[in-house]
């Protein structure tokens, strides 16, 4: 697969020395996960994309697989606040944003209000089986994920940053659970599917986890360093042609159009919308740096699309009927978007977004 060429002009001294920074980082963190975390390479790399890339990720897995240690040991080894939410049947949004209470002022007898606050202020928050709750209270952190801020009692109170929420969900059981409403889930940057070990991970992880040592994390960055390599990701150039190509992974989702494929016709009620577009240019930024290149690929931006775009796609009665996921979807799409200007357009494929790119 050709690769696009670097933009020399574009990258100064400081900008290689921060891609090397950040490069050396997710190095460091990959390696203090990997002292508890056995094989996920993939999700570990999704979850650090969007952490830098400053957006949040829903984790979908049966029990098990270490989702919830997963994100504990990633808190620790970035030397963040972390806090676990539980999400139950009976949790009121109170319970994650905090709540005002009355105080007396022992000294002088008067009585006033104080706030407390709720899990939700720490800077990675795990929403563990966030489905297992009513929409009232998943709704409780849509302020948050966006805003970076809760309102209690008509006073505005922000959040720690970094603020990253990673959410789980059990695929598998579906008795009293709520499905996210679409405008949650469009909030996550990333829907990343945690899959089985393999027989030599599971291997490791029985022997390691039944032994009587516990291993260490050693945390890698501090907070001001995690938010200065944010603001960087924000800062890393990306050509024209990366942005129409990403841009069409989202439009040729959208059934409403007369351009798109016949197999989106076919198997797509609703397609996905502009943050979508955001997102995988976001996240290809953040992929290109932690991979040690200050500029962004197609490449970068072909493979985070299943992530943003799977909870993103709304699949209809044919695709369930025929057993089309929307990974399928977005799988076929990478096939027919020209990826770089060595591949001409031709009947079946898409629009050629150089040609689009060198006309404006």
């Amino acid at each position: 697969m050709a690769h696009d060429p670097q933009p020399p002009a574009e990258s100064t001294d400081a900008d290689l020395q921060a891609v090397e920074r950040l490069g050396e980082a997710y190095r460091r963190i990959t390696a203090e996960l990997s002292k508890v975390i056995i094989g996920q390479h993939k999700v570990i790399e999704e979850m650090l994309i969007a952490l830098f890339a400053g957006g949040h990720c829903l984790l979908v897995g049966v029990p098990g697989l270490a989702k919830t240690l997963m994100i504990r040991t990633l808190s620790d080894s970035l030397n963040l606040s972390f806090n676990r939410i539980q999400f139950t049947p009976d949790l009121m949004p109170a319970d994650i944003t905090g709540t005002e209470v009355i105080q007396e002022d022992k000294a002088t007898g008067s009585r006033g209000f104080k706030f407390l606050k709720g899990p939700i202020f720490a800077n990675v928050v795990l929403a563990d089986e966030i489905n297992r709750t009513p929409p009232k209270t998943q709704a409780a952190l849509l302020e948050a994920m966006q805003e970076h801020q809760v309102t209690v009692g008509g006073e505005r109170h922000k959040l720690s940053e970094p603020f990253f929420v990673l959410a789980t969900q059990n695929p598998i059981e579906q008795e009293g659970t709520y499905p996210l409403p679409e405008a949650q889930l469009d909030r996550f940057m990333f829907n990343i599917f945690v899959d089985y070990p393999d027989e030599e991970e599971e291997f490791a992880i029985v022997r390691q986890t039944t032994a009587d040592s516990v291993p260490l994390v050693e945390p890698t960055l501090s907070h001001a360093e995690v938010i200065t390599l944010q603001s960087f990701v924000r800062k890393v150039p990306v050509a024209d042609h990366v942005i129409r190509y990403a841009m069409q992974f989202a439009r040729l989702t959208r059934g409403g159009s007369g351009s798109v494929p016949d197999f989106v016709r076919n198997y797509v009620s609703w397609g996905a919308g502009p943050r979508a577009s955001q997102f995988l240019i976001l996240g290809a930024k953040a992929r290109a740096v932690l991979h040690g290149r200050p500029y962004v690929s197609t490449d970068d931006v072909k493979a985070i699309a299943r992530p943003v775009l799977r909870h993103r796609i709304i699949t209809n009665f044919n695709a369930e009927a025929e057993g089309i996921k929307s990974d399928d979807i977005v799988k076929r799409l990478s096939e027919v978007i020209p990826h770089d200007s060595g591949w001409s357009s031709s009947e079946g494929k898409m629009p050629d977004i150089f040609k689009a790119a060198e006309v404006h």
